[in-house]
């Protein structure tokens, strides 16, 4: 009788175990699409320019919406302009071995050789915002503004404020591929205006003190300067506290770049012409789905690209 139990007791727990090894299955047949999709425990490594400036909190804050809804983790750290930190943190994420890098470059081509050393180690490199320049290095999709198209929008802004005639300055940054991309379209826009003469194209290097450093310069050179176009609105910003201190507010039209607060409301008091707009949010976004689409096995586009608009003075009515 107790030999006939355990026979019974047996034959219950090997179905039992039967059941179980079908249900987990050996392999992922039995998975959702969504789980398949999405691997989990992915961990990205992000490298902004920096975190200082609305654009890129806007940018921060649309990769992690993103990044949250696919379930993956992001490391954010930022360069914060010096490229050589930044290199110091891409080399961390390959240390921690991350499944994929985002980076901003603080200098499009001088990154080239941190992207290098993750492309060596297998992990996957993505740009937002700014792209790298370096011939070597691998980076499977560059997601960005229209930057191109946004600077002929400026220039197409400062030739309406300057009536098609006058001279004007460029504060540039062209350490940065952002930069020599909306800087091209610009220039090849604004070349078609006969009447408008470009004087001066100096570096500002993106932040507020030292576009104004070079505005002043500018404005000592060419007193009879009609027009700045500053590639972001720092560069904006420092024109317009050289052209205050100069007494020439109204008189040299200013176009930015960003529409940042501070931006928007000097174009409500009418200092600022125009600024062209990006979607940062946008931008922090489509890269996350670049990151999952590629890891997922599927091949996003080498370049994706999110329009720009213009905004002046009658969007802030």
């Amino acid at each position: 009788m107790h030999q006939l139990m355990r026979l019974i007791l047996w034959g219950i727990a090997a179905c039992l175990v039967t059941i179980a090894l079908g249900c987990s299955g050996a392999d992922d047949s039995g998975k959702s699409q969504l789980e398949k999709q999405a691997p989990a425990g992915v961990t990205i490594g992000v490298s902004l320019l920096t975190r200082t400036h609305p654009f890129y909190q806007d940018l921060e804050e649309g990769l992690r919406e993103a990044a949250d809804s696919a379930g993956f983790r992001l490391i954010i750290t930022a360069g914060e302009f010096d490229v050589a930190r930044q290199k110091d943190q891409i080399q961390d994420f390959i240390v921690q071995k991350v499944n994929a890098i985002i980076v901003c470059p603080c200098d499009s081509r001088s990154i080239g050789t941190a992207v290098t050393s993750a492309n060596e180690a297998g992990i996957p490199v993505f740009t937002a915002d700014i792209a790298c320049l370096a011939p070597d290095a691998k980076v499977i999709s560059h997601i960005a503004s229209d930057n191109v198209e946004g600077g002929r929008l400026a220039a197409q802004a400062l030739a309406e404020a300057i009536n098609g005639t006058g001279k004007i300055a460029i504060i540039d940054h062209p350490e940065v591929e952002s930069v020599i991309q909306r800087v091209k379209g610009f220039e090849e826009e604004i070349a078609t205006y006969e009447g408008i003469t470009v004087v001066a194209k100096l570096s500002g290097h993106g932040v507020k003190d030292q576009a104004f450093r070079t505005a002043e310069d500018v404005l000592q050179v060419h007193p009879d300067l009609s027009a700045f176009f500053g590639i972001n609105d720092d560069s904006a910003l420092g024109a317009l506290a050289a052209v205050e201190k100069a007494g020439k507010v109204g008189k040299v039209k200013i176009i930015g770049f960003d529409a940042v607060p501070e931006a928007r409301k000097a174009i409500a008091e009418g200092k600022i012409f125009a600024d062209v707009i990006q979607q940062p949010k946008k931008i922090g976004q489509s890269t996350i789905e670049a990151v999952k689409t590629y890891l997922s096995g599927g091949s996003p586009a080498p370049a994706i690209l999110i329009p720009c608009e213009l905004f002046s003075q009658a969007n802030t009515e």
